[in-house]
């Protein structure tokens, strides 16, 4: 089976892509809905972050996500430090639940790809590109966020255009192209490739 992967800055519209794969029938694994679950679940991860960040990360058994954002945000450190727990679990986590599938290809959407290590795991990996005014301004509409709060995300993530020269293939979500065409041009590609 082939394994791609789905990845792009914050605002792209990665989210947007996976869904239409999905509506095609491709299963999609949502990386950080699944860190987030196993930040909750995952006893071993759980007690690292709570080694590392202290007993307050969790109230109730439950993840503080407020608490550890306040910590990570401001810190490039501890925000590395986060990650260096979270994506070896959830790359093993997308490697399961992959090998369950059955279909002609999976896909992996995650917006560290390769800043994770898991773009190593995977045959091909698609980018969604979308200019940087365009993103600021989905943010600001989906999350309520100050222009300011989202540059400084923007600012954590790596280069667009260096991360769309990584990437085998390239989906434009300019609001003038039209995803859809795209997406199938590209379902058909692997489609045909994994058969």
């Amino acid at each position: 089976m082939i394994k791609i992967g789905l990845t792009g800055g914050i605002g792209s519209g990665k989210t947007t892509v996976a869904k239409v794969f999905e509506t095609l029938g491709i299963p999609v694994f949502y990386a950080d809905d699944r860190a987030k679950h196993l930040m909750n679940t995952d006893p071993s991860l759980k007690a690292l972050v709570m080694e590392h960040f202290g007993k307050e990360a969790y109230k109730n058994e439950e993840l503080d996500r407020k608490f550890l954002a306040s910590i990570v945000f401001n810190n490039k450190e501890k925000l590395a430090l986060l990650n260096s727990l979270t994506h070896p679990a959830t790359i093993r986590d997308a490697e399961e639940w992959m090998s369950r599938q059955i279909s002609l290809y999976t896909i992996k959407e995650a917006a560290l790809l390769f800043e994770s290590g898991a773009a190593e795991q995977l045959d091909h990996i698609i980018g969604v590109y979308a200019p940087q005014d365009i993103r600021i301004k989905r943010v600001m509409q989906r999350d309520q966020l100050p222009v300011e709060e989202i540059m400084k995300r923007i600012s954590r993530q790596m280069d667009e255009e260096m991360k769309m020269k990584r990437c085998d293939f390239v989906i434009t979500n300019n609001d003038q192209q039209l995803v859809i065409p795209q997406v199938l041009e590209l379902h058909k590609r692997f489609s045909e490739e994994s058969k």
